[in-house]
């Protein structure tokens, strides 16, 4: 019974992951700046919100600097998305664990379902900022739950604000609007019915 010990084939190999790992993180820096320029944000506003200055931001964005597990996690938090979006993942099976968000005005959506038609669910990630509230209606039923932050609900002749672990329900075609608050950014999960679907609801606690 013989080894066969190749050195040189172990050389490649290691040789072509190494290539497989410079590719990634050569892209990372560009990634970086479009996720950042699709929500508006500048290079002052992110350090604020990370920590990280100016100088070593702009030196990643442009790939002067190396990217770290320990820079990445706060750019991730303070733009609201998963550390793989940064880095560029392979996609998964499950579309709930890495999904192409929708930006919009602000707001980022990540869709937790992809059935056509039907109750559809979104977490969704509004950054702060100065909104004026613009009611609208049209056909539907939502449900809103807070995951983190500070939602402001204009509903009919009610505006309240709610905070994490709060809710709301109602019908669409009530004049409704959302957003966050001036604090800081808000995280929430949206359900949204758009023939006015509602929860099936299979067990409900006993009244005290």
């Amino acid at each position: 019974m013989t080894e066969n010990h190749n050195p040189t084939h172990k050389h490649s190999e290691s040789s072509s992951d190494d290539g497989r790992l410079e590719d990634v993180l050569s892209e990372v820096g560009p990634r970086l700046r479009r996720i950042r320029r699709e929500r508006g944000a500048t290079l002052s506003a992110l350090s604020e919100s990370t920590g990280i200055s100016v100088s070593t931001l702009s030196r990643l964005e442009s790939g002067g600097r190396r990217p770290s597990l320990e820079l990445l996690l706060p750019i991730a938090r303070a733009h609201g998305v998963p550390l793989d979006e940064l880095v560029g993942a392979p996609p998964v099976g499950d579309p709930r664990v890495r999904v192409k968000p929708i930006v919009r005005y602000g707001r980022t959506m990540f869709p937790l379902t992809r059935r056509p038609g039907g109750l559809q669910a979104y977490k969704v990630v509004q950054q702060p900022g100065s909104q004026t509230p613009e009611p609208r209606t049209h056909e539907g039923y939502e449900w809103l739950y807070v995951l983190s932050g500070r939602l402001r609900l204009v509903l009919g002749e009610h505006d309240v604000v709610l905070g994490a672990g709060e809710a709301a329900e109602f019908d669409t075609r009530v004049p409704h609007w959302f957003g966050s608050t001036e604090d800081g950014p808000v995280e929430f999960l949206s359900l949204f019915g758009p023939q006015g679907e509602r929860m099936h609801v299979r067990a409900r606690p006993k009244s005290g």
